[in-house]
């Protein structure tokens, strides 16, 4: 893979909360009080004000905020044939100890994309942009099978699970063909399995299944290493890793030693986007093997919640970062997005502001540019 490291030094993961406006016009659309054109319009004023903000602050690649979108995961399999949903074998969680269901894709058909999923979002993007380039974002193909395992196909549609992943590849490889005709340059893969596997309490569930996590592992990894194989060659690739988020809640726990081997130097990317808001997430340790040419975005900034991180303990903990992989190689973005899900994380819009401003002012004290 050639080796094109982002300038960026500080980044957005993706998704922003969604502004009442936008979420009052997408009810009246689904209630028939209002029209698509009606809808459009306003989708294009939100999506124009919000990369103008980031802009402003500094950011110089940035998002639509995921706002044509009903989640992180869900938008993409919605904009295809074949699936339904069914509960999560995996439960969100809080600080309380609640855990929370959730649905998530089965095949019950065989899968076809009805039209180009993320390429009208990234025109749109490129259209409303100044100066800043636009990032596309989109889940791994692991997210359509890790959460039910051999449940996330029905027999009838797949005798053969890997007939699946040949047609879930085939749906990657012509978007990303199409985002790359269209201009595309950054596309941000989300996984959230990989980062859930560093949970020993996770890989315990998959193993009473019968399934080994390190094969499953090595899996994931193939699918992304044949998808992005024929990228254009000046397309970046970001793998942003995430271990759920939930309106704040999530589903894993652990840090990425028990990954990080493999996960560093076979993943075909550019960059990795690491959530490192909690101690969830584990030390900085496994950085150590990330390999030369490969960029590190430290996600030590919470979207979770509307406290504002104090700077000096980011910069300290970027120094920390450093003592594993050289300061070079790192950058700093928010853990995630702010609203995985349409309705968003538990801050205001101004608090969400305030927190990627900060994100740009650290790196500029950092690394002396954002």
């Amino acid at each position: 893979m050639s080796n094109l490291c982002p300038s960026f030094r500080a980044e957005v993961v993706g998704s922003l909360l969604r502004p009442r406006a936008l979420k009052d016009i997408a009810i009246a659309l689904q209630k028939g009080l209002a029209s698509a054109a009606q809808y459009a319009k306003v989708l294009d004023q939100e999506i124009t004000r919000v990369i103008g903000k980031q802009e402003e602050i500094g950011l110089k690649a940035v998002t639509d905020g995921e706002f044509g979108r009903s989640s992180w995961f869900g938008f993409f399999f919605e904009r295809m044939e074949g699936f339904r949903l069914a509960p999560s074998q995996f439960k969100f969680k809080d600080s309380h100890g609640d855990t929370f269901e959730w649905p998530t894709s089965v095949a019950e058909k065989k899968i076809k994309k009805l039209r180009p999923i993320t390429r009208e979002e990234y025109q749109r993007a490129t259209r409303l942009a100044r100066t800043a380039i636009i990032k596309e974002t989109m889940p791994t193909p692991s997210a359509f099978h890790f959460f039910r395992q051999s449940g996330s196909v029905d027999r009838n549609a797949y005798s053969d699970i890997d007939a699946y992943f040949d047609d879930l590849v085939d749906v990657y490889r012509t978007e990303i063909d199409m985002l790359g005709r269209a201009g595309c340059r950054y596309v941000q893969f989300d996984e959230v399995p990989i980062a859930m596997m560093c949970d020993e309490d996770v890989c315990r569930q998959l193993t009473a299944q019968g399934v080994d996590p390190a094969k499953l592992i090595n899996k994931y990894i193939s699918l992304m290493q044949r998808i992005v194989d024929e990228r254009p060659a000046e397309m970046m690739i970001g793998l942003h890793l995430c271990r759920g988020n939930f309106r704040g809640r999530w589903m894993a726990t652990g840090g990425y030693e028990p990954v990080a081997d493999k996960l560093f130097n076979q993943m075909p990317v550019h960059a990795f986007f690491l959530e490192y808001d909690s101690e969830r997430a584990g030390g900085f340790e496994p950085l150590r093997l990330v390999p030369k040419g490969k960029r590190v975005v430290l996600g030590l900034v919470t979207s979770k919640t509307a406290e504002l991180e104090d700077q000096a303990n980011l910069l300290r903990r970027i120094e920390a970062a450093s003592k594993f992989i050289p300061l070079d190689q790192l950058a700093l973005s928010t853990q995630c997005g702010f609203a995985s899900v349409a309705g968003g994380n538990s801050l205001s819009e101004d608090e969400q502001w305030r927190k990627l401003d900060l994100v740009v002012d650290t790196a500029r004290k950092v690394w002396g540019t954002a």
